[in-house]
């Protein structure tokens, strides 16, 4: 695996590169990152990995300063998943000069994270922006887990016409169903051992949507539960009464993540969550129409 930190360096090591696939991370890597490589792998000539902690999209009071970097570790997993190349650049060659032109996201981007986070999409697409730029991939693959980024990616790569197919990878988990992140590693033991509680809740709101679990709810003729805002509000109410702080539990379009309707087919919807245990802010999205394995 080549390490390469300046564009200059990056773009002579791929002026011969063929297919050139692409996963940008910000380090700390966990088998959810190897499993993005995977997917990539098979997608291109060449692989392409970035390590790179994104000052912009961190929020004053945010954790930009302490998030984990694990740099040597990170390079042994990369050279074990067969990366070809890592661009691991410094804040300057990023951001040469301060970044006064930044992309402004949709209406969407403000909401969901969005309005949690003020400015964190905005400081994700530009930053994404300019790594697609620095890279040139054929190919870009982005976690499920992050779903609305995913979705808010996708549409910036449609509307500025760039020749790059965003591929989304699984959402990789625990044996316990947690999630993994990269923030998990904040979790004291007794907050890692009630993490999985986040996934299951969103795991039954989407059950209830679907149908197979009904608790009263008012039905239509697709079979799940149409009384969307009632799930949403018992949702955020369980995790509440579990001790986590609760951004936001809310049933969407898993295309575009629009609110939405009594009539809008189950199984095109997913439940997004967002809540704080303890110091540590997590978040969750399960698809509606996906059934657990012994369901």
């Amino acid at each position: 695996m080549d390490i390469v930190t300046t564009a200059a360096a990056l773009h002579a090591r791929l002026a011969d590169a063929g297919r050139i696939a692409f996963v940008p991370t910000m380090g700390n890597l966990h088998r959810g990152h190897l499993e993005l490589m995977r997917l990539a792998r098979s997608r291109g000539d060449t692989l392409v990995a970035s390590i790179f902690v994104n000052r912009l999209q961190f929020g004053p009071a945010e954790d930009f300063d302490r998030y984990p970097r694990t740099f040597d570790a990170d390079c042994a997993r990369l050279s074990d998943s067969s990366v070809d190349v890592l661009f691991a650049p410094g804040e300057r060659d990023v951001y040469p000069v301060p970044q006064q032109y930044r992309v402004k996201p949709p209406p969407l981007g403000e909401t969901l994270e969005g309005a949690f986070r003020p400015g964190f999409f905005e400081g994700v697409c530009t930053v994404v922006l300019k790594l697609f730029n620095l890279v040139a991939p054929d190919v870009a693959c982005f976690g499920e887990k992050d779903r609305q980024q995913l979705v808010v990616i996708r549409g910036m790569v449609r509307e500025f016409n760039l020749p790059i197919d965003i591929v989304a990878g699984p959402t990789v988990r625990e044996p316990d169903g947690l999630a993994m992140s990269s923030r998990n590693n904040y979790l004291t033991p007794a907050e890692r051992a009630e993490a999985p509680a986040l996934a299951s809740v969103l795991r039954e709101a989407a059950a209830q949507v679907r149908g197979d679990v009904h608790h009263g709810a008012r039905t239509g003729e697709l079979g799940g539960a149409r009384d969307y805002a009632r799930i949403e509000r018992e949702a955020a109410m369980l995790l509440t009464e579990r001790g986590w702080r609760v951004d936001y539990v809310a049933l969407r379009a898993l295309t575009d993540l629009s609110a939405p309707s009594p009539s809008t087919d189950p199984a095109t919807l997913v439940v997004l969550g967002a809540a704080t245990l303890g110091k540590t802010r997590l978040i969750d999205n399960i698809a509606c129409g996906d059934r657990p394995a012994d369901g």
